[in-house]
């Protein structure tokens, strides 16, 4: 059971440290576009800024976030796996 307990706790600080290391790295916002047509007539808005902080997360951003954290959710389960058979 303590093995057990050992691979689950590895494997959460793993996912946490992952997830933050993500979020600290995550890509920045590129510039948005968006386009409306109808029929001949053609209207294209354009926002070069990056949004400031606080702001909310793109997708691109979530994946990236998402997986820095499956990495370190591997990782820390591979440690778990070798205190555990060190413990033996």
């Amino acid at each position: 059971m303590q093995g057990r307990s050992n691979l689950i706790a590895f494997l959460l600080i793993g996912l946490v440290i992952g997830g933050l290391a993500g979020y600290m790295t995550r890509p920045a916002e590129t510039a948005e576009t968006a386009e409306i047509r109808l029929g001949p007539l053609s209207v294209e808005v354009r926002n070069n800024e990056r949004a400031r902080g606080g702001g909310p997360l793109t997708s691109e951003q979530v994946q990236h976030i998402a997986i820095m954290a499956m990495v370190g959710g591997v990782i820390g389960l591979g440690v778990g796996f070798a205190v555990g058979k060190r413990r033996v």
